[in-house]
């Protein structure tokens, strides 16, 4: 009985000792986070090595469609829509596949699916949002492990760069710094927002402070909106109900409960109708 629990215990701890065995992988995972103007991308993929092997051509065959990298989808993520070589491609993740026309040409496809291992059995042209056709660069020495990179950053673009082997390949993206500052700039100009007017009236109600600013602010941002929403028309009836103006908050609250019945909103109907009966108005 020893003997067999010795070997037990044993072959556990050799087990525990396996489990924690940690090896270096053939092409290893990396993710570049670049910020170009004021837009954040990201690229995750793996970089395999040439590991004295001829890559394009021979173990990447002309006319195929590469991964882009090794074992899952390599992929590249935008904050904001950007324009690729010209194509304007939504804020989001893609997956990059690179058709190897020949060693002067590749397309270089942002496919939407991103949950594939190396290029889909099934390609659907439909899931390619952008291709960049871009002409290849031959480099004079040979790079051994695969990369990509963000180059030639301006405020409004930048290029995504392929580099493996003796090929070079770089594909321009524009981002729109220009529209998201000018557009900064003129709500800054133009002053508060109807929302900004809004949540600051409610803070200022909840938090007991300055409740004549609170009314100001709440009647600025009525007076911005075009038809004021029941949850709204809802903090607007509370803060008068708060300022002892109990007639303006039955009149505004009577208003909040038309529009919560027609959304079928009925957590907001019952607010305010429970605000009502405490108010006489019920």
């Amino acid at each position: 009985m020893k003997t067999i629990l010795s070997f037990a215990f044993a072959l556990t701890l050799v087990i525990s000792v396996n489990a924690q065995i940690e090896t270096p992988q053939p092409s290893p995972m990396a993710k570049l986070e670049q910020k170009v103007g004021l837009s954040d991308i990201t690229i995750e993929y793996s970089r395999p090595g040439v590991k004295g092997r001829t890559i394009f051509g021979d173990l990447e065959p002309w006319g195929t469609i590469w991964r882009t990298g090794a074992n899952k989808n390599t992929t590249i993520t935008f904050s904001d829509d950007v324009t690729v070589a010209g194509q304007d491609l939504k804020a989001g993740s893609y997956a990059i596949f690179t058709k190897l026309n020949s060693a002067k040409e590749w397309d270089v496809m942002f496919y939407t699916d991103t949950n594939n291992w190396g290029a889909p059995a099934n390609w659907d042209e439909s899931k390619v949002a952008a291709t960049a056709k871009v002409n290849i660069m031959e480099i004079p020495w040979t790079v051994e492990t695969f990369t990509m990179d963000i180059n030639n950053i301006t405020d409004n673009g930048a290029t995504l760069e392929l580099i493996w082997e003796k090929s070079y390949a770089a594909i321009p993206f524009t981002v729109p710094t220009d529209k998201m500052v000018t557009s900064a700039i003129d709500k800054v100009m133009n002053g508060p927002s109807a929302n900004d007017y809004y949540a600051s009236a409610v803070y200022y109600m909840n938090a007991d402070k300055d409740i004549s600013k609170a009314e100001e602010w709440m009647n600025k941002a009525m007076s911005m909106t075009k038809e004021p929403r029941y949850w709204q028309l809802r903090q607007q009836s509370l803060l008068y109900a708060k300022m002892g103006d109990k007639k303006k908050a039955i009149e505004i609250a009577k208003k909040s409960l038309a529009g919560a019945k027609e959304a079928g909103n009925a957590g907001y109907v019952k607010m305010n109708t429970d605000s009502l009966k405490e108010w006489g108005a019920m």
